[in-house]
């Protein structure tokens, strides 16, 4: 069943975040995952959430989300987002 990570991100260090996401694509890739939504235009639909940055990763199951995010080769990589934007990630299982 795929899962999906899903990230709200406010950037502090644009430049900073440019380098995140250079190395953390292919992170993504080598463990099975792909973007489906990286930063576009959003628009609030209902509520008063107005989110800067959006990310959608899909990876064949919550276990893979897991492993990616855990995974050695994203451990630098993600304490480079850490200095320069604050998120919030959850992983929810599709359908």
């Amino acid at each position: 069943m795929p899962a999906y990570v899903i990230v709200e991100i406010d950037i502090t260090d644009p430049e900073g975040y440019e380098e995140y996401k250079r190395l953390a694509a292919p992170t993504v890739h080598a463990n099975g995952g792909k973007y489906i939504v990286r930063g576009g235009r959003t628009e609030t639909l209902e509520g008063n959430w107005s989110p800067n940055r959006i990310v959608v990763l899909e990876f064949p199951s919550v276990d893979h989300a897991k492993q990616w995010w855990n995974a050695a080769d994203y451990r630098d990589v993600k304490a480079i987002r850490h200095r320069c934007a604050s998120s919030r990630m959850i992983v929810a299982e599709g359908c």
